[in-house]
């Protein structure tokens, strides 16, 4: 996975709440192999109609290219399924910017670079009315933590070690194993100080 820092994109707005993981990928298409691609099944349900049309209305469907999503709150509520992730990055997105997320989600998204920007209600709104009329350019920062969008410009909130990992393109292992030498230490000392405690006989 590689890391990143900077973005320039395309923005769209999905105001909507409770944007919840079955919504961003419906179960019945999780037994496609991620190989394939996940990409064509994000947000199935409410970007196309009962016969399975796009619908011309729904912004990403109005505007191809685009790789952040500005949502209303609690977005990626519900199951745990990575796949909602998976459809979001095999879709281009590498950035969604809501008040709040289900936990489960951000954990996964992080781990698979997806930036999960928290920002304050206030700004989102602003962001969604800038929005309201169609896509636009934005930018985002995470190491100073912000984003411009035209003449707005806001911070956004994210966890010291999950920047870590997004910049660097780390999963969890790779986050523990950037410690490597403060393991070692601890590893060293406590077999000095408790070597009762280890396993006796051959290395």
């Amino acid at each position: 996975m590689s890391g990143w820092n900077s973005h320039k994109g395309l923005a769209v707005g999905l105001p909507q709440a409770n944007i919840d993981t079955d919504q961003l990928i419906p179960a019945r298409f999780m037994s496609v192999p991620r190989a394939e691609g996940y990409g064509p099944y994000l947000l199935h349900d409410m970007r196309r109609d009962a016969e399975g049309r796009l619908r011309a209305e729904f912004a990403l469907n109005r505007h191809e290219g685009a790789s952040v999503l500005v949502a209303g709150r609690n977005f990626g509520s519900g199951s745990s399924r990575e796949a909602a992730v998976y459809a979001l990055v095999d879709a281009g997105i590498c950035a969604v910017i809501a008040p709040s997320f289900g936990d489960i989600f951000a954990s996964n998204a992080v781990n698979n670079g997806l930036l999960p920007a928290r920002i304050d209600g206030a700004l989102q709104g602003e962001l969604a009315t800038a929005l309201a009329e169609g896509a636009r350019d934005i930018e985002i920062d995470i190491s100073a933590r912000q984003l411009r969008l035209g003449t707005l410009s806001g911070a956004f909130e994210l966890d010291d070690s999950w920047a870590k990992k997004l910049i660097n393109g780390w999963d969890d292992i790779d986050l523990s194993l950037a410690q490597g030498m403060a393991i070692k230490k601890f590893k060293d000392l406590r077999y000095q100080t408790t070597p009762w405690a280890w396993p006796s006989g051959p290395d």
